[in-house]
């Protein structure tokens, strides 16, 4: 209930289709052109990440309040570190317990991500991923842990020179210019493949939220496959000043609507 649009573990690379006997043969329809990757772009000139803050999130399902999310974000040389965690509190957590930590490492200078991990606790499901990319080799590489059966397996594929993940591309996005009718679109690396996110800058909005009361531009992520689409229909809140600080998610899923409103922003 408390996974982010970025949960989904890792990131995405297209997948071909099976060709028919008639496309092998040279008849009929052509298949589909190539898919193109865009090329992420580095963050816009003067744009300047948080040297180190905190956004604490209130998680709400319908009427009730479901969990806390946590996002803290730490400069360390060229790279910003983002840790988010997500926990469920009152009678959600007796029913289905949701204990998640995620944690990636982005260029602030390039936007490209580095590494991508997490540890989910989800009722009885227990599991640790580490997510590395290398830009010199163009490849990612997944060890992935069970950590109630003691089984562990390594995967890799190849990725573009610079992506973005899950996680870090939240703000990311937050470094470029966000102008309403304009899209963002990036590659994002997902369950070892890397598609395309296009994230349309749809309107300006205020939102109150338990923090106070911002002026925002609201933002839709979307895909034609991977996490992004497979999560339902998702919109992020980024107030409309320099900071684009995010100050409200909201994912629609199959099973209702989650909504995380912003409680505190602290510089620690």
């Amino acid at each position: 209930m408390l996974r982010l649009w970025l949960a989904g573990g890792g990131l995405i690379t297209l997948i071909a289709g099976a060709a028919c006997p008639a496309q092998l043969l040279g008849l009929g329809s052509k298949p589909a052109p190539p898919v193109v990757i865009p090329t992420l772009q580095p963050p816009a000139p003067g744009y300047v990440f948080p040297a180190r803050q905190t956004l604490t999130f209130t998680v709400d399902w319908r009427v009730f309040t479901g969990g806390t999310a946590v996002f803290h974000l730490q400069q360390q040389g060229d790279q910003l570190i983002v840790t988010a965690t997500a926990d469920t509190v009152g009678a959600v957590n007796m029913l289905f317990p949701v204990v998640d930590r995620f944690q990636s490492g982005m260029n602030t200078r390039t936007g490209c991500s580095s590494s991508f991990s997490k540890q989910v606790q989800e009722g009885r499901r227990k599991i640790s991923d580490d997510l590395t990319f290398d830009a010199n080799t163009g490849k990612q590489t997944l060890v992935e842990k069970n950590l109630v059966k003691g089984t562990q397996k390594t995967q890799t594929s190849s990725i573009p020179a610079c992506v973005t993940d899950s996680l870090s591309g939240i703000f990311y996005v937050a470094s470029q210019r966000l102008i309403v009718g304009q899209d963002v679109r990036l590659p994002l690396a997902d369950a070892m493949r890397t598609v395309t996110v296009t994230m349309k800058v749809e309107a300006r909005e205020e939102i109150k939220t338990p923090a106070g009361t911002f002026q925002t531009i609201r933002v839709q992520p979307t895909a034609e496959e991977g996490v992004v689409k497979n999560r339902g229909n998702i919109w992020i809140w980024y107030t409309d000043d320099a900071r684009h600080m995010p100050v409200q998610i909201r994912a629609r899923l199959f099973w209702g609507t989650i909504t995380f409103h912003l409680q505190s922003v602290e510089a620690k």
